[in-house]
């Protein structure tokens, strides 16, 4: 239920957390509960102003600008209890922590934010659970079946650093991928560009497609099974779906893949114990946004894949 939280008009004063950040997105923030509409409503209207004037809604913020903020129906804090959930998902999952930076590991199954259905993903999880940091945003995104190191920024500073690392490359991303078949190569380049397209059910897909944008990756075997083939997955470029893609278009679905996988098989799989996609972002490397140290950043094998793996030795499949 809401509640009124401002009876009165208050202000903000932007420090270099929101440097660069859109009105509508600052609002939307620290206005929580509030529909988008109203937002841009009360911002349209005259209601909100910076510096003691009108501003649009894709106003960008700077440091030092005050903000005027009208009375606003606002939703209530989240429960005490909901908190102490979200902290225990996290517990031990924090593989790096300063003032720049935090670096989980994700579950698998659990969104990177919500939207499409889903109400609260790991952005929304976390800014909840520390309340105290005045700024989160993630760097960026693993698929919702996908568990491993996942970087936030708690500065924009360190964001738009990383940002600048990944459009230039210079981020190393490794992932473990358990595949269908018998894969032969101890290296192999894979270059195949990507297109991106909204299926006729308005659902996203990705195919290989000359006309695409180019998409690299490198893998390298880790180790066969009867029917299977472990193998680490180098990003040299961050297309959508790109190992998935590029691993069904070979030949070699990865097992559990809902999307692009072999169907029949995913039940079988499912039976034996693997109910979700083997996709698993095993380690990040980067430069640290203020001291320019590399950093290299692991994340153990989620454990029901672990398990999976375990069983396909003993089984001797």
């Amino acid at each position: 239920m809401n509640t009124l939280s401002k009876g009165s008009v208050t202000w903000r004063q932007v420090d270099e957390t929101a440097q660069d950040q859109r009105i509508d997105n600052f609002l939307h923030k620290i206005l929580k509960g509030v529909p988008k509409s109203h937002i841009y409503r009360i911002v349209r209207g005259g209601e909100v102003r910076v510096n003691g004037r009108r501003v649009e809604v894709a106003y960008r913020l700077q440091s030092g600008d005050k903000v005027r903020l009208p009375p606003v129906r606002t939703a209530r804090p989240a429960s005490e209890p909901g908190t102490r959930i979200v902290k225990a998902m996290f517990a031990g999952k924090v593989l790096l922590e300063d003032e720049d930076l935090l670096v989980v590991d994700k579950p698998g199954r659990v969104a990177v934010h919500g939207g499409s259905g889903i109400s609260s993903g790991v952005i929304e999880q976390l800014r909840q659970a520390r309340s105290g940091i005045r700024f989160l945003e993630l760097v960026h995104r693993l698929d919702r079946d996908t568990s491993g190191v996942l970087v936030l920024a708690k500065k924009r500073s360190a964001l738009t650093a990383l940002h600048a690392q990944l459009r230039d490359g210079a981020v190393k991303k490794h992932y473990l991928v358990l595949v269908l078949g018998e894969w032969k190569d101890a290296k192999r380049n894979v270059k195949l560009a990507l297109h991106k397209y909204v299926s006729a059910s308005g659902e996203r897909r990705v195919v290989v497609d000359e006309d695409g944008a180019q998409a690299h990756t490198v893998f390298r075997l880790e180790r066969n099974f009867p029917g299977f083939s472990l193998l680490d997955a180098e990003l040299k470029t961050g297309r959508t779906h790109q190992i998935r893609v590029h691993l069904a278009h070979l030949g070699f679905p990865i097992a559990g893949d809902d999307k692009y996988g072999d169907f029949d098989a995913n039940k079988r799989l499912a039976k034996q114990g693997l109910k979700r996609m083997f996709l698993h972002a095993a380690s990040l490397e980067f430069r640290h946004p203020r001291s320019g140290a590399t950093m290299r950043v692991q994340a153990p094998l989620a454990p029901e894949l672990e398990s999976f793996l375990r069983s396909l030795k003993t089984s001797g499949h």
